[in-house]
This record gives C-alpha cells, structure tokens and sequence, in this order.
C-alpha cells in the first residue's frame, strides 16, 4: 500500500529505523527533495499483519489496475488507485494504532522529516495539513516479504597469508572446507578463499541480544574489524557489498579475478531480528538487509 505517513510519527519513533543515516547523502536527499518538491520515490515500511488487513487488502486487490506493465528488469509493476472514500477511511482506522518499521529508505525518511521541518520554521502559521508534514511511503505486510543476504568481499588480508588467516579464524570459529556457497541456518558464513568454500560456525554461544546476536555483527566484530583491520565498513575502501539474487556468483567472481582475496556469503537477516532491533531503538550493522525487486521511482509521485 503506497500512502503518506506523518513526519511526527518518525520523530516520535512510532516509525522505527534501525539504522544510522550518513550526513552527505542525506543532505543531498534533502536538498533534492527541497527543490523538486515532491517525494518521487517511496520510503519501504513493514507492518505486522493482520487478518483484518488482509481482508482490506484483498478487497482493495479487485480493483481493476490503474497501471499494469513490465518494468526493465522483467519485474511485473501493477497499480490500483482507491477512490473509495469509505474503503480509505477503513484502512486509516486499521493502521491508526500501528508501529510501523523502515526496511529501506532510512535517508529518504530522514530527508523528507528535514524538509518537512525547515518548511514549518518557514511556514510559522502552519496548521498540520499542508503537504510537508507527510512523507510517502510503500507500507508491506510482514508475512509478505523476506530479507534477502546482502554479502562482503574484501580487496586484501590485511598483511596476512591465507593459511594465516585462517589459523586466526579458527580460534573464534569452527572452518571446514564445503560445497555449499550460501549458508543454510542463521551462526553459519560460508567463506570463499583461494578457491575454496568453507564454513565457518562460531566456537561459542552467541549471545542473545538483538544486535550481538545478528551474524552481520558477529562478523565485523571477530573478523572485519579486529582481523582485517576494517574498523568502519561504511567509510572503508577495502570492502564492498554485494547483495541480490545473483550475489554468490559475484563474490566469487571477484575473488576468483584477484580484484578481491576474501569473501563472506551470509545468511539473511530475518524480518523477526529486524522488527526486534527496531524496538529496542537499536542500530544495525550497515548493509545488514536486502531488498528485492525494487518498487520503480516515479510511478507515484507526491507533491509537497
């Protein structure tokens, strides 16, 4: 469901984010978003589901589409307006007591909440029900969606031999050689080193806290930061991220093409660990979730 949600309500934390935004590209989002006017792509937001939504949702699927076409990438984009004021008023009152959570757009929210705030400082008089005190969203029931792994590759071994490395990873995890190239259960990366998998199990108990628990985290702080020396991940040149259907194949390519020496294949970050973080006000490692296919910019536009 695309609509528009309350600036108030990202302030107030009643929609969650569970990660930090970097200042450069939110101030270029801000000052995009300032001087077209318009949210032009959607901020992605869960709900959890329920079964009256879903009895809406299957009511407001009749509705023969506005728009209906294949988009580049082969994924089909289908669009039904609700024109029906009383079907609208239904699903304000469904969603009127609802958390809602950031899966995506972190800077698309924390721009538009920007915008929206250096408008009311220009607009002192503002009553609450101009444009600007809302932002557009595409809002998704849980049980519809799943995280897809978004993986690392690393340029160098940080001075380090790969028998050496590995000898420094087996006194935190468990490394076997194996066929598999993506891991199958949460506590397990699949590693590609010098042509080979391996699987690498943490030789203790993680804990159970929300964030200490996630295998992103566990990864950065036993093996990226203390081992390869890569102490921030979203500044650091030596690592990329690669996520998406297709991501396996590239960590391997890379690795195989000596572009890169390493590289890590995660399991994916569920939905349950992501809502989880969120409301402990938590921060995700970044590039801890991937989305696809991506809702096409555009399509819907909403003018502040």
């Amino acid at each position: 469901m695309i609509a528009c949600v309350s600036i108030d309500d990202y302030s107030n934390k009643i929609i969650k984010k569970h990660e930090f935004t970097r200042e450069d590209k939110e101030t270029e989002r801000t000052r995009h978003t300032d001087i077209v006017n318009a949210n032009t792509g959607q901020v992605f937001l869960i709900y959890h589901d329920s079964e009256s939504k879903k009895e809406l949702m299957r009511k407001a699927m009749q509705i023969p589409p506005e728009y209906d076409f294949a988009s580049e990438d082969g994924v089909q984009q289908t669009v039904r307006v609700i024109r029906d004021k009383a079907m609208i008023d239904l699903f304000k009152s469904a969603f009127k007591n609802d958390v809602l959570y950031i899966a995506d757009g972190h800077h698309r929210a924390a721009a538009a909440v920007r915008v929206g705030m250096q408008r009311r400082k220009e607009n002192p008089g503002y009553n609450g029900n101009e444009e600007f005190n809302r932002f557009m969203a595409v809002i998704f029931p849980h049980s519809q969606l799943k995280i897809l792994a978004y993986n690392r590759v690393v340029r160098d071994l940080n001075g380090m031999t790969e028998n050496q490395f590995i000898d420094a990873l087996s006194e935190k995890f468990s490394v076997k050689k194996t066929d598999r190239s993506a891991p199958d259960a949460v506590h397990s990366i699949c590693m590609y080193l010098k042509g080979s998998w391996y699987l690498l199990r943490p030789a203790f108990e993680p804990e159970n806290d929300p964030i200490n628990s996630l295998d992103v985290k566990i990864l950065q702080d036993l093996v990226l930061g203390p081992m390869l020396g890569i102490k921030d991940p979203r500044t650091d040149k030596r690592i990329d991220f690669i996520g998406g259907l297709n991501s396996v194949a590239e960590l391997q390519k890379r690795v195989d093409s000596g572009t890169h020496r390493v590289a890590f294949s995660m399991y994916p970050t569920t939905l349950e660990q992501l809502m989880r973080v969120s409301d402990t006000d938590g921060i995700m490692p970044p590039k801890s979730t991937w989305f696809e296919p991506k809702l096409r910019s555009g399509i819907v536009v909403h003018l502040l």
